[in-house]
């Protein structure tokens, strides 16, 4: 048997853990141990079958981080249903865009989120809405879909290849995009990254702060800890950095994944207010690099390190990344065990140490295409080979370090420049909270970097003429930035992404 569901929940009831807790929600009280959860999701499986929904149906979860995610998205898996969760934090036109797109027959929405999307729920391909709480008219409640179920019924029986789920691409850089994943692929991530990079244990409580419909977040508290039959700490609100810290000592984690946005904050935080007391022994970050200075200030106030790494929407998770006892700060680390890696120049031939490339990555865990958008996967998915769009260099020593995204990278008087090199420059002085770099053209059109800031507290006078010649010490005069703006806030898709086109357009 393939289906996912049957290696990530029934498994673990036959190997002696349906007594041990799998998931607990903050500050409600509700937990659900593995064998509850392959009770409920076998319920799940012929409730949505008596309910109309058919296998390879797409079903559309805009569910928050609660019991009922897990229970649906294994419950559609062993109805042979194809789960598509949804960003939650998106606007009205983007949901139409991607409900229309996705042709999906079922709308599974959490009750605090239905106001927003229900004026698009109007559209050829939606027969079904089900409401996780009060149903309004014309909907299905949960617990009455729930009703429907003759009893939990076995798995579907899957193969290795077929379409498990789909998940949208953030829309960094654009639309997003559907993305097919195979029942074969959480294995895939589980036993490289989370086996032999993370370690984790039966006995670790995980936290994660990238939500369920994050490919990272999917990993972080379904994937990994469900291969080892570990606890996940679940929280549907929004990550504030003080929610965040007060959820680490309340629910006591061993492992905490955030992103460098809510590190940075984090760290701000608690070297204002003095470091809690948590029993972390790891912590990972994706999603963007995490700045040099926010890895070590972290490690210093919290003892843990930060596993920094890389991964896409294509690749599902991680697929470069820090280990444990070896963390350099400031780069990506290196292959996780499992893929293999090559840069690249514009024409495809691969670049020397020390030289800046295109990144692609081969393993099993990748993709198998875009929804409805051929030129685009053919561009992305060359053979075993997937493109990531980001530019890295590799170090002498085998270290990569990421240099921006592909269509962020620019020259200044003949040579490139990394962004994200100007920006950890620019945010490890003490004044900066976060930045974006992306270039700007002077009075000649020639392109010059040009920051935008996010100050940390009190705004100096001089605060441009100290970042510039912060940013001279460090990494050298001619790739300052020319032009410095303040502003309160930098665009970023819900999974803490910048999105530097939004910057560029507004130049």
């Amino acid at each position: 048997m393939s289906n996912a569901a049957v290696y990530f929940v029934d498994r673990h009831v036959d190997e002696g853990r349906a007594d041990k807790t799998a998931f607990r929600e903050v500050g409600t009280g509700r937990s659900l141990t593995y064998g509850a959860l392959a009770d409920a999701s076998g319920r799940a499986a012929s409730a949505l079958l008596a309910h109309g929904v058919r296998p390879e149906d797409r079903m559309a979860m805009l569910v928050l981080d609660q019991i009922e995610f897990p229970v649906l998205f294994f419950g559609a898996l062993k109805a042979g249903v194809i789960p598509v969760p949804l960003n939650t934090l998106l606007a009205t036109p983007v949901y139409d865009a991607i409900l229309r797109d996705s042709r999906a027959t079922t709308l599974v929405v959490s009750e605090a989120l239905f106001d927003v999307v229900a004026p698009v729920l109007d559209n050829p391909y939606l027969t079904s809405v089900i409401v996780i709480g009060d149903a309004p008219a014309g909907t299905t409640s949960y617990d009455d879909l729930m009703a429907q179920a003759t009893g939990p019924i076995p798995a579907h029986d899957a193969h290795d290849d077929e379409t498990a789920f789909w998940l949208y691409s953030s829309g960094s850089t654009g639309a997003p995009k559907g993305v097919h994943h195979v029942h074969a692929a959480m294995r895939a991530t589980s036993d490289t990254y989370g086996a032999q990079v993370l370690g984790i244990r039966e006995d670790d409580v995980i936290f994660s702060a990238a939500k369920f419909f994050f490919a990272y977040g999917l990993g972080n508290a379904m994937s990994f800890p469900m291969s080892v039959g570990a606890t996940v700490v679940i929280f549907g609100g929004r990550p504030t950095p003080g929610g965040v810290i007060d959820i680490l000592v309340q629910e006591r984690p061993t492992i905490f994944c955030g992103v460098p946005t809510l590190y940075a904050a984090m760290v701000a935080q608690i070297e204002a207010q003095g470091a809690p007391d948590v029993p972390l022994r790891l912590c990972i970050s994706a999603g963007e690099a995490l700045p040099k200075d926010v890895g070590q200030r972290w490690k210093a106030l919290m003892g843990a390190d930060i596993l920094d790494g890389v991964g896409s929407t294509e690749m599902l998770h991680i697929f470069l990344s820090n280990a444990p006892g070896d963390v350099v700060y400031g780069t990506s680390g290196v292959p996780v065990p499992g893929y293999t890696v090559r840069l690249v120049d514009e024409a495809g031939a691969e670049v020397a140490p020390g030289e800046i490339g295109e990144l692609l990555v081969n393993g099993a865990s990748a993709a198998d295409g875009y929804w409805n958008n051929r030129a685009k996967t053919r561009a992305t998915f060359e053979g075993v080979w997937t493109r990531t769009g980001d530019k890295y260099e590799r170090r002498a020593d085998g270290r990569f370090v990421y240099c921006g995204r592909t269509d962020d990278m620019f020259k200044v008087s003949g040579i490139w420049v990394s962004p994200f090199e100007v920006e950890q420059a620019i945010s490890s002085h003490a004044s900066v909270l976060e930045c974006a770099v992306v270039a700007a053209r002077d009075a000649d059109g020639l392109e010059k970097p040009k920051a935008f800031v996010v100050v940390n507290g009190a705004r100096a006078d001089d605060l441009e003429d100290l970042l510039r010649a912060h940013v001279k010490d460090r990494i050298g005069k001619w790739k300052y930035p020319r032009w410095i703006e303040c502003v309160d806030s930098l665009p970023k898709t819900a999974t803490g992404k910048i999105q530097r086109f939004k910057l560029r357009k507004d130049l």
